[in-house]
């Protein structure tokens, strides 16, 4: 399978791009930010599996010319089966401080950077191909909310939205759609929501459920935003 992973530098992202390396038949692009990390997961990734096939890409998603990425994964992929849109922002301040910058770098990060990587992957996928979306509990609704995390739910409520609609609006090109709202996994993201707050949940025990998920979810599921929380946060 052809796979496009980004957020792959840390966290989850960083364990699902891992778990899908386990397969040899698997071609992952993984994409980050952060180089240096790019280059760990590889090292530990050839580790695990010599025979893998990790295509590292500094990129970034709000900022970068999607226009020099495309070409790039045209030529190295050709299609692609799987989109896990998995990169994310956390700002993590009370409401009345909240500024209207800080609710528009969410947006731009938990949104738009998704809803241009999608534009631009859409023309190199084709039928039965999957892009999953990584949504979060804080943006589901009728979920417990919790202070200081406007901006960042109610930009996750956005991409969870977004995901509906695309699977309703592109269902007669047999790509399918969907979103994970996450619950807490042990990351630098889930202690910067809630300091000194231990998961249940590892990372690498989500970032196998993604992996799974985005290999096999899409014969089950389109279009649906789907709850994985076994606590609260």
């Amino acid at each position: 399978m052809n796979i496009i992973i980004t957020g792959a530098s840390s966290g989850i992202g960083f364990e699902t791009a891992l778990e899908l390396s386990l397969h040899t038949g698997n071609k992952i692009v993984a994409i980050a930010r952060s180089a240096n990390k790019l280059r760990k997961l590889l090292e530990i990734a050839k580790g695990i599996n010599p025979d893998c096939t990790i295509l590292p890409v500094e990129f970034d998603l709000v900022n970068d010319d999607y226009n020099v990425l495309v070409p790039f994964l045209k030529e190295r992929l050709g299609t692609v089966d799987i989109l896990i849109n998995n990169a994310g922002a956390l700002i993590n301040k009370p409401f009345l401080e909240t500024t209207e910058q800080d609710l528009g770098e969410m947006l731009q990060t938990n949104v738009v950077s998704h809803f241009k990587m999608i534009k631009h992957i859409l023309p190199l996928m084709q039928a039965g191909s999957h892009v999953v979306n990584v949504g979060s509990m804080g943006g589901f609704q009728g979920s417990v909310k919790f202070p200081g995390l406007a901006a960042y739910s109610a930009s996750k409520a956005a991409l969870h939205i977004l995901t509906e609609c695309l699977a309703l609006e592109l269902a007669e090109t047999g790509i399918k759609f969907n979103c994970l709202a996450l619950g807490s996994a042990q990351t630098e993201m889930l202690e910067t929501a809630f300091p000194g707050y231990q998961s249940p949940v590892l990372a690498f025990e989500m970032g196998k459920y993604i992996a799974d998920f985005a290999k096999t979810g899409h014969k089950f599921f389109n279009g649906k935003v789907l709850p994985v929380a076994v606590t609260t946060p």
